[in-house]
């Protein structure tokens, strides 16, 4: 499973760093890609939930705009 985030609030490498190291700590995640540029991360995983995606972005000060996903 695969799930396309758009996130706002990056604007650094730290940034991108914090959001990857709060993504891959959510239950499901075997591994996040984080672009800054892009202003995205590439979630994969099994069993990925929306909410708990959106809730470690948002506790790591940021906020998920969009959510998209293929199975």
């Amino acid at each position: 499973m695969r799930k396309l985030l758009t996130i706002e609030g990056m604007s650094c490498g730290h940034c991108v760093m914090h959001v990857r190291s709060a993504l891959e700590d959510v239950a499901g995640v075997t591994n996040a890609a984080v672009d800054l540029l892009k202003k995205s991360a590439m979630v994969e995983g099994e069993g990925l939930n929306d909410m708990a995606l959106k809730a470690a972005v948002s506790e790591a000060g940021y906020s998920v705009s969009a959510i998209s996903g293929s199975h």
